[in-house]
């Protein structure tokens, strides 16, 4: 029996459309073989694609009864990943506006355990464990790959890179080729926002996760908040992704979890069909 199901595509950390990072939402009722998913998440052409199903897995950690809580997992358009924040706000979004209109948290059992999103004043906010990187060398390939000096760098999920300026960082044209060889899911580069209204700025390149360059990516927030949070001596702070499309991040740092606020505008909504 094909599968028919909605497709919502949402952009989030966006204060209007066409901004932020769009990514696609598909709610099911059971999981279809991974090999469709996949599929779907390439056909959908987004960084990301977030499914969920209401079912938790019997091996989930137990959850709280007294929120709604589902099982959420994340495709780019080449491989499935542990952890993608935009897709998360985007997936809470639905949630809350079709699903669960008098909710105030949701609980998301994920590759990265139990993610909680929280309605507030300031759009919806995602929990989610801090990385902090640690210091690394410097690779003589990555430094020739995006062309500008490297001030520092660190490991976490992803390499990141520190550079001099805010300018170092928005005039960044890296050899996408020569990154896509790495062996790591991404790259940062970030440098202090001094001058520009923000605390930190930064961009991200997809390097084996199937995306060139990320327009907002969360999961970069959840390693270089805490290393921001901790240089410039505070626990809350607004970062700049500033890729050709840009978003705001609004981040806080407390007891090894960050917590990332954001806008999410719905693009549209449909019925996707597709075979089971």
């Amino acid at each position: 029996m094909p599968i028919r199901a909605s497709l919502i595509q949402i952009d989030v950390f966006a204060d209007s459309l066409f901004e932020g990072n769009p990514a696609a939402v598909m709610p099911l009722d059971r999981w279809p073989p991974d090999r469709l998913l996949q599929k779907v998440a390439n056909e959908n052409n987004l960084s990301d694609t977030a499914f969920l199903v209401p079912t938790i897995p019997a091996d989930a950690t137990p959850h709280d009864d007294a929120h709604p809580a589902y099982h959420l997992r994340w495709f780019t358009p080449a491989t499935e990943v542990d952890l993608c924040g935009h897709a998360t706000l985007a997936a809470a979004s639905y949630l809350f506006e079709d699903v669960h209109p008098d909710a105030v948290r949701l609980q998301l059992w994920t590759r990265s355990g139990w993610l909680y999103v929280e309605r507030t004043d300031g759009g919806f906010t995602m929990e989610v464990p801090a990385d902090q990187p640690t210091p690394t060398d410097i690779d003589p390939n990555v430094a020739v790959a995006l062309g500008v000096p490297i001030v520092e760098a660190l490991r976490g999920i992803d390499l990141v890179y520190l550079v001099e300026d805010a300018n170092t960082v928005r005039d960044l044209t890296p050899d996408l080729s020569a990154l896509s060889k790495l062996d790591v899911r991404g790259i940062i580069v970030t440098a202090s926002g001094a001058g520009t209204g923000f605390d930190f700025l930064s961009r991200w390149f997809g390097a084996q996760a199937g995306v060139a360059e990320d327009p907002v990516t969360g999961s970069a927030h959840s390693q270089i908040a805490p290393l921001w949070a901790e240089r410039l001596g505070r626990t809350t702070l607004i970062a700049r992704q500033l890729s050709p499309r840009g978003g705001t991040v609004r981040c806080a740092v407390a007891d090894g979890r960050v917590y990332l606020t954001g806008n999410c505008v719905r693009f549209f909504e449909g019925t996707a069909t597709i075979p089971d």
